[in-house]
């Protein structure tokens, strides 16, 4: 479930002083190796059950791409005390509602329920677990609704395929190379066994957290989590040694044709560390200089005052094991692709020799400020958090504390990332165009 891209270049704009209190929480792991954190919240009675597994795209083999997220889809057909085609109707009727989502590092599946219904989202998330049903019939449902939704998503989507041509042309070795939902002629390939074999590598308890956010009572919480997850035996560890060993050194040119658009999109893009990383966390700082509001750097200049663009932007796609910095622009009749880079280089330039202004350092402060408290503004918001935070970060603490370290980063840093990220020797430029009969006019 990926966000638009026009999405993920916009961040939250301050809306006056904020403050967030500290998210209060308990966690502890069961013998077989399932992690679990509890948040009490009685400000509403609702409880959200969740569990995010370490699987993503990443995991699969690259004969058999899309299976991470096959599952997330998979996964709802049922178990062996949940009929087929019963979850939902579990659910709705109880007065839940439930989603997952899966990326190239994690899957995630919750629960939001009243909170005297605790025990049975507790119940369904456990069934999962333990007594999945994978069989043909599943399969076989499940490929077709992948199929349209790769349809609607991505396929039929203008510029539905931008991040997965960014991957695919960046990455070598390392398995983000291929895209989150992967190929449709794999799953056609795909026996049932392969299904099964990834279930059984991955959906282990000691490759998840459990995540139990909201209004109830911790003592009952923990028999029912022991009842319900303590009986599923542990699996064999998971080991992770994939990395990209090879530096970007020179610029890379790419092209990919959209039959979806009209118009063609400028795109740059650089890879950068980990989202665990501090440089990450100023190359999220760096976004927000550059394309957050109609006052950034790059709308003004481009959009507004020079009248070159339709839209611009830049964001930070960071991710457990790398990420991707990518700078887009949608021209305006009259200019073109190449031309719309020339104007961005010359922003990227001006971070790498000059230090942003005290009043554009404060608003920025005041931006991540903002967000954080967004962040945490609901139970749904927290439980993803803490989940995250532990499963991807390895540091739950970090729900409180990680902006304390966006506070602490200074104008230097700024300018010092910039320079050490966002050369042109080590980027990807991609010419993402319409088909030949679908071009501009």
């Amino acid at each position: 479930m990926k966000k638009s891209l026009m999405a993920l270049s916009t961040l939250l704009t301050l809306g006056g002083t904020v403050s967030a209190q500290k998210v209060t929480f308990e966690e502890y792991t069961l013998d077989n190796g399932l992690h679990v954190i509890l948040h009490q919240d009685n400000s509403a009675p609702v409880v959200i059950t969740s569990v995010m597994y370490h699987v993503g795209a990443k995991d699969e083999n690259p004969e058999r791409t899309g299976f991470a997220h096959f599952f997330e889809h998979l996964l709802f057909e049922g178990t062996q005390n949940i009929g087929r085609g019963e979850w939902f109707k579990i659910v709705t009727g109880n007065g839940g509602t439930n989603n997952a989502n899966t990326s190239d590092d994690r899957t995630y599946y919750y629960e939001i329920f009243p909170s005297n219904n605790l025990e049975l989202g507790l119940w369904m998330e456990s069934e999962r677990l333990l007594h999945p049903v994978i069989n043909q019939i599943g399969v076989d449902t499940q490929n077709e609704v992948v199929k349209e939704e790769k349809r609607l998503r991505v396929d039929n989507q203008p510029y539905g395929n931008l991040i997965a041509e960014v991957k695919r042309n960046m990455f070598t070795n390392h398995p983000y190379r291929w895209a989150t939902i992967g190929s449709m002629d794999h799953l056609d390939a795909a026996t049932l066994k392969e299904f099964q074999d990834f279930n059984k590598k991955f959906y282990i308890p000691n490759n998840a957290v459990l995540v139990v956010a909201g209004q109830f009572e911790p003592a009952q919480a923990k028999e029912w989590i022991q009842k319900y997850f303590g009986v599923i035996q542990k699996g064999t560890p998971i080991t992770r040694t994939k990395v990209e060993e090879t530096p970007i050194t020179q610029t890379l040119k790419a092209k990919y044709e959209d039959p979806n658009i009209q118009i063609p999109m400028a795109v740059a893009s650089y890879r950068t560390p980990s989202m665990k990383t501090r440089d990450a966390r100023v190359l999220d700082m760096i976004s927000t200089v550059l394309s957050e509001g109609k006052s950034s750097r790059l709308y003004k200049k481009i959009v507004d005052d020079k009248k070159m663009a339709l839209q611009v932007g830049a964001f930070n796609f960071s991710q457990e094991d790398y990420g991707l910095y990518i700078l887009y622009g949608l021209p305006m009749g009259g200019f073109t692709p190449e031309s719309l880079i020339a104007e961005i280089d010359e922003e990227i330039v001006r971070l790498q020799t000059e230090l942003i202004s005290e009043k554009e350092f404060k608003k920025l402060q005041n931006i991540f400020e903002s967000q954080y408290v967004d962040n945490n503004a609901s139970v749904e918001g927290i439980a993803g958090n803490l989940a995250t935070y532990y499963l991807l970060y390895g540091d739950v603490n970090l729900i409180n504390s990680e902006i304390d370290i966006y506070r602490s980063i200074t104008r230097e840093e700024i300018r010092d990332i910039a320079k050490k990220y966002l050369n042109p020797n080590q980027r990807l430029l991609l010419d993402y165009a319409p088909k030949s009969d679908k071009a501009q006019n």
